[in-house]
């Protein structure tokens, strides 16, 4: 089953009127909004299965698809 984040995912790969930066800018602000959502999982008794990785790892996969570089991890990022 695709997620509506997974389908918004392709639409800004494939959106051909946003340049590559403008893509990477708005990929980051949805890996942003889900790795908010899986520490609010972490900390939570929500069901730790809850999907958020598969979200993340198509965002990863576009960032990765479009050159983008993994931003540096500190303590507090998971």
């Amino acid at each position: 089953m695709v997620t509506f984040r997974e389908m918004k995912v392709q639409e800004i790969v494939e959106d051909g009127s946003l340049s590559t930066e403008q893509k990477i800018e708005e990929l980051r602000g949805i890996e942003s909004e889900v790795r908010g959502l899986q520490r609010a999982a972490s900390e939570s008794p929500m069901n730790p299965n809850d999907g958020w990785d598969g979200d993340l790892r198509q965002v990863r996969k576009a960032l990765d698809s479009l050159g983008a570089k993994e931003p540096k991890k500190g303590a507090a990022t998971l």
